[in-house]
């Protein structure tokens, strides 16, 4: 058994059974603004659910692609993936609990040929809160099937209720089934607290509508929505020990293995920096890890989705990047996502229509920024002789290198870190988040423009300008003057000549770049001495109080300034210089904008 075959089997099978078989819908739900992504096969037919008639009839199956972002930081273990599949049939309005029960049955028996004494279920025990009666309906189908009693739980609301797939729709009570994974036969009783019994599949019994109001309605009709695991069910099957030995990673794992020149599960030699002694690294988890967020990648932007610093796209970006530091840490340093992706083509082929061309081409300037970043930081750490909670900060806020590697790249410079400089690091961490917090929402009041979302986007464009005109024109550039609408951005600044048409470029390629690379804006307070310790620029001393703010910019611009800014440089899309001319003796003048 592998993915294609049982793929088949689940469509084959309901097909016969009178379902007619639908394509797998978009990751990007179309009809649910409430959530980021397709988290199940129901998701796309939530009108159905609720009423509104299919095109292919009241009886439906299909396997759909999903994606779930609850549980990134688990991935990496034996069972959690951030893409995954799922089989799925649907009574829209048709047969309910008898019929349906009796189909999951025959399917797990006859078709998957999983033996019946290895298999235990689950029923909804009711709630009085919402005046919800017990499922008995449900066990004693099950029992008619031969079920006995004593494999048969009843379960509550959090156990056995399913849905809505946002904060509001269909929902109502589930019969989950588990088989038993463990030595020899199973248990005469089903223990839910026992591991060895593995949820394969549930029927969702769809009756309900939660309200906004958090009220549950009684639908217009009364609908089966069938879900199953294709990785859990396969794992299963086939009795492995964790999903990334399945057929859906062989040829990805594979290709980390010729990147890294590792072998998957070998291990790495490293050393516990507080306590000062050798251990080993079991690098399957990086493995998992390259692998799960790569392919989710994948699939994510052949559905459009492209990184960005907001909803879909941060998650989108979370995931490269995660990914890039995890092959950096088994020694991959080229640019390699569009390689795991041409992996990806090649398991799903002739499964799902995925976009090649941009999937490759978003992979490759993501993860280039991302490599130039984290290039820059290590050569800044090249330069440090001790390093504390400050320079790990500089590091990660400067260079978005997570502490993780820091650590790693410090150990192997001979820099010692120790636990306290970790929390230390940690507590900063934590401040500076709820400072840019605080700017993102818009608090700060004073400098050259509104809160508005445009003027934000173009204050903070004043900042990156100013640093790039002195990299290119020379330390002698100060701002002299500024005015800013939600239009166009003013900007005065010593200069006695007149800037070339190349020199123009030039300031316009390192903001654009800036903006690129999506940096993080962050404001720290300080006094004055200290802000000028610190190389912010800043103008008028005669204006400052004993407390400045001071905005730094991915270690690109320090500047002093008390107005509104971008959260991230990535807001501002695109820099583009309109005019440059003369404001008056020794002052030079640009008008510029933001695509």
């Amino acid at each position: 058994m592998n993915s294609k075959v049982l793929r088949q089997k689940f469509l084959s099978y309901f097909e016969s059974k009178g379902h007619k078989i639908i394509p797998s819908a978009s990751l990007v739900p179309e009809n649910d603004p409430t959530v980021l992504f397709t988290t199940s096969g129901m998701h796309p037919l939530v009108p159905n659910l609720m009423g509104e008639k299919h095109p292919e009839g009241t009886k439906l199956c299909n396997v759909q692609r999903c994606v779930r972002t609850c549980d990134i930081d688990e991935v990496g273990d034996k069972t959690h993936c951030t893409l995954f599949e799922m089989l799925g049939y649907w009574s829209l309005g048709d047969y309910f609990k008898e019929d349906a029960i009796k189909l999951t049955y025959g399917f797990l028996t006859e078709e998957l040929k999983i033996n019946p004494k290895n298999l235990a279920v689950t029923c909804f025990e009711g709630d009085p809160k919402f005046n919800f009666p017990k499922d008995d309906e449900a066990a004693d189908v099950w029992k008619s099937l031969g079920v006995s009693s004593q494999r048969i739980a009843f379960l509550g609301y959090e156990d056995n209720w399913w849905g809505p797939a946002g904060t509001t729709g269909p929902c109502g009570p589930d019969s989950e089934v588990f088989t038993w994974t463990g030595e020899g036969d199973a248990p005469e009783k089903y223990d839910p607290t026992d591991k060895n019994w593995v949820e394969i599949c549930n029927d969702v019994f769809m009756q309900y509508n939660k309200t906004k109001d958090g009220q549950f309605d009684n639908l217009a009709q009364k609908n089966v929505d069938f879900g199953g695991g294709v990785e859990r069910i396969l794992l299963c099957l086939e009795g492995r020990d964790n999903v990334f030995e399945l057929d859906m990673f062989k040829l990805i794992i594979a290709e980390i293995e010729r990147l890294s020149g590792l072998e998957y599960g070998d291990r790495r030699d490293e050393e516990y920096i507080a306590e000062g002694k050798q251990c080993w690294v079991d690098t399957r988890k990086q493995f998992r890890i390259v692998a799960d967020h790569l392919k989710a990648a994948t699939f994510m932007i052949s559905d459009g989705v492209v990184p960005s610093n907001k909803d879909r796209g941060y998650v989108l970006r979370r995931l490269i990047r995660r990914a890039t530091v995890k092959a950096h840490q088994i020694g991959i340093s080229d640019n390699f996502t569009h390689k795991i992706a041409e992996k990806v083509f090649e398991t799903y082929d002739g499964e799902y229509v995925l976009n090649k061309q941009l999937v490759v081409s978003e992979l490759e300037k993501e993860e280039t920024k991302f490599r130039k970043t984290l290039k820059d930081g290590l050569k800044v750490l090249d330069s440090f002789k001790e390093i504390d909670s400050k320079s790990l900060f500089d590091l990660y806020q400067s260079f978005g290198i997570p502490l993780e590697i820091s650590l790693e790249e410090a150990n192997t410079r001979g820099l010692d870190i120790n636990d306290e400089t970790i929390e230390q690091f940690n507590n900063l961490v934590r401040e500076h988040q709820n400072l840019s917090r605080t700017a993102s929402a818009g608090m700060f009041k004073g400098g050259l423009a509104d809160d508005g979302v445009a003027t934000r986007r173009l204050h903070t464009a004043a900042h990156l300008m100013l640093a790039a005109l002195r990299k290119v024109l020379g330390d002698h550039v100060y701002q002299k003057g500024s005015n800013i609408t939600a239009e166009r951005l003013r900007f005065d600044f010593s200069h006695p000549d007149k800037m070339t048409p190349e020199q123009i470029e030039e300031v316009e390629k390192l903001v654009n770049e800036q903006i690129e690379i999506d940096l993080p804006v962050i404001m720290a307070e300080m006094s004055l001495d200290e802000a000028k310790k610190f190389g912010a620029m800043g103008v008028f001393d005669s204006k400052y109080g004993e407390k400045v703010k001071v905005f730094e910019i991915g270690g690109f611009s320090k500047e002093i300034c008390g107005g509104p800014h971008a959260s991230y440089t990535s807001e501002l899309h695109h820099f583009r210089i309109q005019k440059e001319e003369s404001s008056s003796s020794g002052i030079r003048r640009i008008k510029a904008i933001l695509d």
